[in-house]
């Protein structure tokens, strides 16, 4: 019999550890690690962890907002999501949070749907993605800055999303994670799902924690 396909989850004596840059959201951290059998040096984004949201209604469509992104130069089509910046904020009224000033929406029913790791040879950040479901609009609307001032929102068939990512036109990372599980997760009939306050054991560390 084989073993279960899972990450392990390691831990290595960290000998000296130092914040190399502290920006305005998140800071870069440079660790020395003890590792096969002498000392490697890694630097990497210290993040704060983040929370989005699959919004999903009776008639199997995702909820896609569409905003600039600088770093990439481009204006991406992606599902409500934002950070963890709130230091010991739970995740799911975070994520209902997201939902509510970026869609104007509600929703009675929340699953965990996926979680992952965006960028784990130079980021700490992980993202949980909830399913929303039971959806019905705010009693206000949001009032938008910056990047989500202008922000475009469209109802697309989970399946039409899903041709698009398969065709490479649409990229976010946190977009292709909930749209194939969602797809993937459909054809199980759900099953794959567990309750929205379930433990997030991968979560990131508060920005500044040392490991131990």
């Amino acid at each position: 019999m084989t073993d279960v396909l899972q990450d392990d989850p390691v831990s290595f004596e960290v000998t000296r550890t130092e914040t190399a840059f502290t920006g305005k959201i998140w800071n870069i951290r440079r660790d020395e690690v003890a590792y096969g059998g002498g000392t490697m040096v890694r630097e990497y984004v210290d993040h704060t962890g983040a929370v989005a949201v699959l919004a999903l209604d009776d008639r199997d469509r995702i909820l896609l907002i569409k905003q600039y992104r600088h770093p990439v130069r481009m204006r991406e089509w992606e599902i409500p999501a934002g950070l963890l910046d709130i230091a010991e904020e739970d995740a799911q009224p975070a994520a209902a949070r997201e939902l509510a000033e970026e869609a104007d929406l509600v929703a009675a029913r929340w699953d965990v749907l996926a979680e992952f790791a965006t960028s784990p040879g130079g980021s700490d950040e992980t993202i949980r993605i909830y399913l929303a479901r039971e959806l019905s609009a705010t009693a206000e609307t949001f009032v938008r800055t910056e990047e989500e001032a202008d922000i475009e929102v469209r109802w697309v068939p989970l399946d039409e999303v899903v041709d698009a990512i398969l065709a490479r036109r649409v990229q976010n990372p946190s977009l292709i994670v909930g749209a194939m599980t969602a797809y993937a997760a459909r054809a199980r009939e759900w099953a794959t799902l567990v309750p929205a306050n379930s433990p997030w054991e991968r979560r990131s560390r508060a920005i500044g924690t040392v490991e131990t």
